[in-house]
């Protein structure tokens, strides 16, 4: 990667511009992203204009906004006006007020009307995510018209691959007609007729990001229409767009499963301080929790004393119920995403992973077993006269504290679900500290009964 440069006055703009005019925008993009946003912002004004646009219309562009303010204004409105109305609205989110509002009441009449409704829904709405750039045509339509249409149009709409059929006066959307129908139909037949007759599969302006996800997925769409309350057309949501929400998206579980706050920028471009204050916060909550772990033994303090050899098997016993607990996270909260449970099905989750808990404990314990046996009878060490019982001390305490991890890993994202959270804040480290902290209650209330007599 390059480094950065630090001043204009190093780098020759429009030598760089002139270098980088032939690249794909998402490749000159990337070359941008390793100026600073003054540079960038000078390179773009060297570019030719739809070059320009389509960099600014790459999501993976960083600092948008600071490149957009750094651009004289009579320059930068035809570029935001040639922009995509979703990236453009994602653009102006980025910058405060007020440039926001001056930069807007600059753009023509067709662009505001476009780009302003974007800006008022919800972030993880379907709203926020969709484009006001499609084409529509009236039922009464002829395919002659309807083509001749498209082809005036085409540069100006986010995708022609589908026509959406619109009633006439109502504007409630009828059909969806996929660009390859509309050039093999007779061109006198009204655009309805050379539709389909099934409705198209749509979705609310006010459904959430997953749900627009789940009906490309399922329907194989390029993109899925977007309706209000009284069936009007308002967008459309394309699957590119549905792609960068997805990636955006599971960047920001994956930061979370791991135990630390979301983190924007590549790891590389992450500052040392950004990156402490992103994990520390995190990593004190988990640490002050795993406290309990520590209150817990000291509890057990007068069985650890006349029970030394238990101590051996604490790591052992914590870490697999903490594994357990965090596979079935894993495994319900990618099912919860896909939509494949709801919050009524966790009444089954918990009869599945009851005996599933329970069989993989009896193979851990079963383990633990024959491994105590062989370190005993082998002479790698001595457990002492009683151990049969320590052995089977430690495999029903496996049994008992991964079962545990199995229900509480598969039943918390059902819980904060309910609760109005993402599931997804049911990180690894936060369950594998519930467990822990549990596993020892289990481990040495198992131990009293079972060396009741003995060690104990």
């Amino acid at each position: 990667m390059n480094q950065p440069i630090e001043t204009e006055d190093r780098v020759d703009p429009a030598a760089l511009a002139a270098r980088l005019s032939d690249e794909m925008p998402a490749d000159i993009a990337e070359a941008l992203n390793d100026q600073l946003p003054q540079v960038s912002a000078a390179i773009l004004q060297n570019l030719p204009l739809d070059t320009a646009i389509g960099v600014l219309d790459t999501a993976d562009l960083r600092d948008a906004g600071e490149i957009i303010e750094a651009i004289p204004r009579d320059r930068v409105v035809p570029m935001l006006s040639g922009m995509s109305a979703d990236r453009a609205a994602d653009v102006f989110l980025e910058l405060d007020e007020p440039v926001r509002s001056d930069l807007i009441g600059r753009l023509d009449a067709e662009t505001k009307a476009s780009v302003a409704p974007l800006l008022n829904y919800p972030e993880e709405s379907v709203g926020s995510l969709m484009t006001t750039e499609f084409v529509s045509v009236p039922a009464n339509w002829t395919v002659a018209q309807t083509l001749e249409h498209v082809r005036r149009v085409e540069r100006s709409r986010e995708t022609v691959y589908a026509i959406y059929v619109v009633d006439p006066r109502s504007k409630v959307l009828l059909r969806a007609l996929p660009l390859r129908r509309l050039i093999t139909t007779d061109p006198d037949v009204t655009v309805l007729e050379a539709a389909r007759s099934r409705l198209p599969v749509t979705i609310s302006v006010d459904a959430s990001r997953e749900e627009a996800t789940r009906l490309i997925s399922k329907y194989d769409l390029l993109a899925v229409p977007v309706v209000d309350g009284s069936g009007q057309l308002v967008g459309i949501v394309t699957v590119d767009d549905v792609i960068d929400a997805i990636v955006e998206r599971q960047t920001d579980e994956v930061h979370r499963f791991g135990g630390m706050a979301t983190i924007d920028e590549p790891y590389m471009d992450t500052s040392f301080s950004h990156m402490i204050r992103k994990r520390a916060g995190w990593l004190c909550v988990l640490f002050v929790s795993e406290m309990l772990t520590a209150s817990a033994m000291q509890g057990f303090q007068g069985e650890l004393e006349r029970a030394i050899v238990l101590t051996l098997f604490i790591p052992l016993i914590m870490s697999s119920g903490g594994n357990s607990g965090s596979q079935a996270t894993s495994l319900l909260i990618r099912a919860l995403a896909l939509h494949e449970l709801k919050l009524s099905d966790w009444w089954r989750v918990a009869l599945r992973e009851l005996p599933t808990g329970l069989v993989l404990g009896s193979i851990l314990g079963a383990i633990g077993v024959v491994r105590i046996a062989l370190w005993q009878l082998l002479g790698f060490f001595d457990y002492g006269p009683h151990w049969p019982l320590i052995a089977l001390t430690v495999a029903c305490a496996l049994i008992g504290i991964v079962t545990f991890g199995s229900m509480a890993g598969s039943l918390l994202p059902f819980v904060l679900r309910g609760c109005g959270f993402d599931p997804a804040a049911a990180s690894a480290p936060f369950v594998a500290t519930l467990v822990d902290v549990t596993g020892i209650v289990i481990y040495f209330g198992v131990a009293a009964v079972i060396l009741h007599g003995t060690l104990l």
